[in-house]
């Protein structure tokens, strides 16, 4: 099949990624007075704008892959890029949450070393195993933790937005964001080993 209505949204997805990643790019790093009155006054513009460019993106990935499913849109390209952009939306959130020093507190950079670890692995396990002529799809755990990733990344982001001082603990949103972190550090973990277990029989055969 050629292009296709899910490869449209998958394209459109990246650029969505592109445009959170320059308004993260461009977050206040320093908690100044007129930044923390911001806070104070409601939720901020910037922050705002950031958290609804990434919920729209990640709702897109459920839309296009049902949308392949129900109506049988599949593609080559969707099959590579679909996942692909479905990486860079994550762990690029997840680079600049760490990088910037009010949102690092909430997102650890060893979290973001391991979860973009398992990735790599998961990665090349697929290309490795699917060259052997073997199907290695994403399995429910893998999905899950991609949810997971989501809903962490949004937690974060709706607490720089709505927060007067959102690096500093405390809150519901504080203690959202650690169970949401140490739930996907779970399942990151988890669905790795799953992976490797498995392409076991090919890996060592």
């Amino acid at each position: 099949m050629g292009w296709t209505l899910p490869n449209t949204i998958t394209v459109l997805r990246l650029v969505l990624a592109v445009a959170l990643f320059v308004l993260l790019a461009f977050e206040p790093r320093v908690a100044d007075q007129t930044w923390l009155a911001a806070g104070e006054q409601g939720l901020r513009t910037e922050g705002f704008a950031a958290l609804l460019l990434f919920v729209i993106a990640a709702a897109s990935d459920a839309l296009d892959g049902w949308l392949a499913r129900r109506y049988g849109w599949t593609s080559a390209f969707g099959r590579v890029a679909d996942p692909f952009v479905d990486k860079i939306l994550v762990c690029g959130a997840l680079v600049f949450l760490c990088s910037n020093p009010l949102m690092a507190p909430f997102v650890p950079p060893w979290f973001v070393v391991v979860l973009i670890g398992r990735e790599f692995l998961v990665t090349g396990l697929r290309g490795f195993v699917e060259s052997k002529g073997v199907a290695f799809p994403a399995d429910r755990l893998g999905k899950l933790k991609m949810v997971l990733q989501c809903v962490l990344i949004s937690l974060v982001l709706w607490r720089f937005a709505s927060e007067a001082r959102p690096h500093e603990a405390g809150g519901w949103s504080s203690a959202a964001i650690a169970v949401s972190l140490w739930l996907t550090l779970l399942l990151t973990v988890g669905s790795g080993v799953q992976y490797v277990y498995r392409a076991r029989r090919i890996l060592f055969a």
